[in-house]
């Protein structure tokens, strides 16, 4: 996907705040963090949402998975609580249309979201 933020992350052509890297995600800070955790964990491969990632590579999307928890252990937050967040299509707030599981933590999260 040539005009997709993300991928343009992956490949390198936009620079980010990298924080961890598997065979199969890239992980790196929000630039507009809403917690002071707030990191993006994506997959190299484009998918636009995570129900298209469940569908087509499970084990990718449980390689995302395992990745968010291990930033949340590297951030210290995993002790105290910590949140995983993916934001389905427009009416939920998606903005960048490759998937991207948001971990937030280090605060307060109120309930309910939104």
């Amino acid at each position: 996907m040539t005009d997709c933020l993300f991928c343009k992350i992956v490949s390198g052509e936009v620079p980010a705040k990298i924080v961890r890297e598997s065979a199969g995600t890239v992980s790196f800070r929000d630039i507009n963090p809403q917690a002071p955790t707030h990191v993006l964990v994506i997959p190299r491969e484009h998918h636009p949402t995570v129900g298209e990632l469940a569908d087509s590579d499970a084990g990718l999307l449980a390689e995302l998975m395992q990745e968010a928890r291990q930033v949340a252990e590297d951030d210290g937050v995993a002790g105290n609580g910590y949140r995983i967040v993916f934001n389905t299509g427009p009416q939920a707030g998606q903005t960048v249309f490759h998937v991207h599981a948001h971990v937030l933590g280090g605060r307060g999260l109120n309930w309910p979201p939104g």
